[in-house]
C-alpha cells in the first residue's frame, strides 16, 4: 500500500471526527439562539397582553366616571360638585331608583380587566354616596406618563388601585 493512501485514509476520518464535533456545537449555539429568542418573544407578548388589559381598565373606567357623572347630573366639565352625589351602590347605575321609568346609566356592572372579578373598589363621600370607583389590582401600572389632563394624578402610580375613575371631588388613592 502507498503511503499516501494510508494517511489520506486516516486523515480523513480525523477530519469527519472533527466536523462532526463541530456541527454538534454548532447545533448546541443555534438551540440557545432559540431558547433565547422565544422566550423574550413570551415576555414581549405578555407585555403587550398587559397594555391591552390596562387600556381596557382605563376605557371602562371611564364608562364608570360618564355613568356616575351622569347619576349625580353633572356635565361633562365641571371641575367641582357642590350639591350633587351619586348612587349609594353600583346597581343604581344599572336601573335608577329615583325615577319610575327604567333610566340607565350603565348596560352591566363590567369586570375588572385587571382581576377578572366584577368588584370594584368604591370611594364614598361622607353620606355614603358613590363618588369613584378603582380597580382592587395591586399591581404596578407600566403606563406611568402620558396621561390626559383630567388623569394627571394617575402619572407615577405605585398600583392600578390609585387609578380612581369618578366625580370630580373623587380623592385620589396613592
Amino acid at each position: 500500500m502507498p503511503s499516501g493512501d494510508m494517511g489520506g485514509t486516516l486523515g480523513g476520518r480525523a477530519y469527519r471526527r472533527r466536523s462532526a464535533g463541530f456541527a454538534y456545537v454548532l447545533l448546541l449555539v443555534a438551540v440557545s439562539v432559540i431558547g433565547i429568542v422565544a422566550g423574550s418573544s413570551l415576555s414581549l407578548g405578555s407585555q403587550m397582553a398587559r397594555r391591552d388589559t390596562e387600556q381596557s381598565l382605563l376605557a371602562i373606567g371611564l364608562e364608570f366616571e360618564h355613568a356616575l357623572r351622569a347619576y349625580a347630573g353633572v356635565l361633562e366639565n365641571a371641575t367641582s360638585v357642590s350639591a350633587a352625589h351619586g348612587p349609594r351602590t353600583l346597581e343604581e347605575l344599572l336601573k335608577d331608583p329615583r325615577t319610575p321609568a327604567a333610566r340607565r346609566y350603565l348596560r352591566q356592572i363590567y369586570a375588572d380587566p385587571m382581576t377578572g372579578r366584577e368588584t370594584w373598589g368604591l370611594v364614598k363621600d361622607p353620606a355614603g354616596f358613590i363618588v369613584g370607583v378603582y380597580s382592587l389590582s395591586e399591581g404596578r401600572p407600566i403606563k406611568q406618563a402620558g396621561f390626559e389632563t383630567a388623569r394627571v394624578d394617575f402619572e407615577e402610580a405605585q398600583t392600578y388601585a390609585a387609578w380612581v375613575f369618578g366625580l370630580p371631588r373623587a380623592p385620589s388613592r396613592k
